[in-house]
């Protein structure tokens, strides 16, 4: 895991490449680097070390005249160098270096052969390639500058106010400068009339625990991050078997605003039975709402629902990284795949159904995934997900809708899921907490959260500006005054009208009220009155 920057391109100082890319050394702590090849095409790279702690370091060069920079995790790196790569010879044990010697054995058509989480570049005199993993867990934005000089980076901060324009590089494509985007990543379910497979619940649990195991590939501790909810807690419970058949532990880590958070109580609940290390972190609304215009920085958005799930996230990720640990497991895409969110209980179809999921799992980089990996990295912490593995999508996403709307099985959301891992003999999770109802994280840290949070904003935002957000803001403009607070933060450090249209809004289906808190839904309601009595906007 780390940061890099990239220029392709003749004549940007070295000592500005160096200020550029601190900007991310969040993400990196640990050592930097940066190469200038004979071309004068720039490499710079900020690293956590978390495989081959001591000779991995970046930008890593082949054996030839290639040279690359990597952000990610390569999980078939073993593999890959016992296989097709075995006549290579390896610089480092670094998961990374793979990528440049697959680059030297079949040139631009490689990227399909990863089975990771990766963002990369990689050059070789004039030519080069950057590719993003599948789903986008890892960030990648790509720009040019007024010379015409091609940038890529971790994170927008490194390139906003050097390129005329720039974007969010899409998952599941490579770009070089001879093909364009190249999109390599075409799985079977992007067709919904192919998603009719009947569920085998052996199977799917099969699956979600090898994707599970590739995840605890590391040099250093591991932690998971433990809401309380069922995909952490089932992400929690299955590492914490595997670890044991290597005779070690497991740290779990959950976040509240009191030791009573709905989070708190049922994450408390699944430590105790799992017998984890459990570590419970608590913040203030007050320390929430300091951190806002730092937190907008790091997430680089101003959708309501990121930052509003990133700020517990982000106090997580800095006591977790206070311990020592350096990677932790978590429980994205779960609904997505299996159309946990409380509002799919209303799609008019299971069509629209099945729609939606795939639609949700292709959108994930803009919203959970980007609020994942920024809101850890801001502290030096690697976030992995195992319900995003290619190999568990490839059969979880083809079951059919029919098996996976929660209408079908009496409004309980991601049945399926839950029935897998409902075993008598050797249980996996207590059945309290393996049937709970879905929280957003945002609401499952404390429900004073979001009211607040909402209230704070609105008092920082007049009517009369309000009135004006459409001559100011005319793209993708604020609808609340929460919006529009958490637009101006943005705006202050990205004025660019690029990185305006980088961020997509997050506003759930088929409900009348816009608000992307689960509590807005009235399935929520009609499960826990008390909730009818908070306020949320209509």
């Amino acid at each position: 895991m780390c940061g890099f920057l990239a220029i392709i391109g003749k004549g940007k100082d070295e000592q500005l490449i160096k200020a550029l890319s601190k900007r991310m050394a969040h993400r990196g702590p640990d050592e930097s680097d940066i190469h200038v090849t004979e071309q004068g095409h720039i490499l710079s790279h900020e690293r956590l070390s978390i495989i081959d702690l001591h000779s991995g370091k970046q930008p890593i060069q082949g054996t030839k005249s290639a040279w690359m920079v990597h952000n990610g995790e390569i999980y078939n790196h073993h593999a890959l160098r016992e296989g097709v790569l075995k006549g290579h010879s390896f610089r480092t044990k670094s998961d990374s270096e793979v990528i440049v010697h697959l680059y030297e054995e079949f040139g631009y058509d490689f990227v399909d052969q990863l089975d990771g989480d990766f963002a990369f570049v990689v050059i070789d005199g004039d030519n080069y390639i950057a590719g993003r993993d599948p789903l986008g867990v890892k960030p990648l934005y790509y720009g040019m500058d007024e010379r015409g000089r091609m940038y890529f980076a971790s994170e927008m901060k490194a390139l906003a106010d050097q390129c005329t324009t720039f974007s969010t590089f899409p998952p599941g494509h490579y770009y070089t400068p001879e093909t364009g985007f190249v999109k390599y990543y075409q799985p079977q379910y992007e067709d919904y009339t192919v998603c009719v497979a009947e569920v085998d619940l052996a199977l799917l649990r099969e699956k979600l625990t090898e994707a599970t195991r590739k995840r605890l590939m590391s040099d250093v501790p591991i932690g998971v991050l433990l809401s309380g909810g069922l995909d952490s807690s089932l992400t929690s419970s299955i590492a914490s078997r595997l670890l044991k058949e290597q005779g070690k532990s497991l740290h779990s880590f959950s976040i509240g605003l009191d030791p009573n958070a709905p989070d708190a109580v049922a994450a408390r609940k699944v430590a105790e039975f799992l017998g984890t290390e459990h570590h419970e972190v608590h913040f203030t609304i007050e320390q929430g709402i300091e951190i806002l215009e730092k937190l907008v920085w790091h997430l680089e958005t101003y959708d309501v629902t990121s930052i509003r799930a990133s700020t517990p996230m982000y106090f997580l990720a800095q006591a977790i990284t206070a311990k020592g640990i350096k990677v932790v497991l978590s429980g994205e895409g779960a609904d997505e795949v299996f159309g946990g969110y409380l509002y799919f209980r209303n799609a008019p179809s299971t069509i629209d159904f099945t729609k939606e999921t795939i639609e949700r799992v292709q959108k994930l980089f803009t919203a959970d995934l980007l609020r994942a990996d920024k809101s850890t990295m801001a502290h030096g912490l690697e976030a992995r997900v195992p319900f995003l593995d290619k190999a568990f999508l490839d059969y979880a996403m083809l079951i059919k809708g029919e098996e996976k709307l929660p209408k079908t099985y009496d409004g309980v959301e991601k049945y399926i899921l839950r029935k897998a891992f409902d075993t008598s003999d050797q249980p996996y999770l207590p059945q309290e907490v393996l049937w709970r109802q879905k929280e957003q994280f945002s609401d499952g840290v404390g429900y004073n959260w979001i009211d607040t949070l909402i209230d704070y904003c609105s008092a920082q935002v007049t009517d009369a500006q309000m009135e004006q957000a459409a001559a100011l803001f005319p793209y993708n403009t604020p609808a609340t005054k929460e919006a529009y607070f958490y637009r101006t933060l943005f705006h202050k450090h990205f004025p660019q009208t690029s990185a305006a249209q980088t961020v997509r809004k997050w506003i759930p289906k088929w409900q009348e009220n816009q608000d992307p808190s689960g509590r807005a839904n009235t399935a929520h309601v009609q499960a826990d009155p008390e909730i009818a009595k908070t306020s949320l906007p209509v």
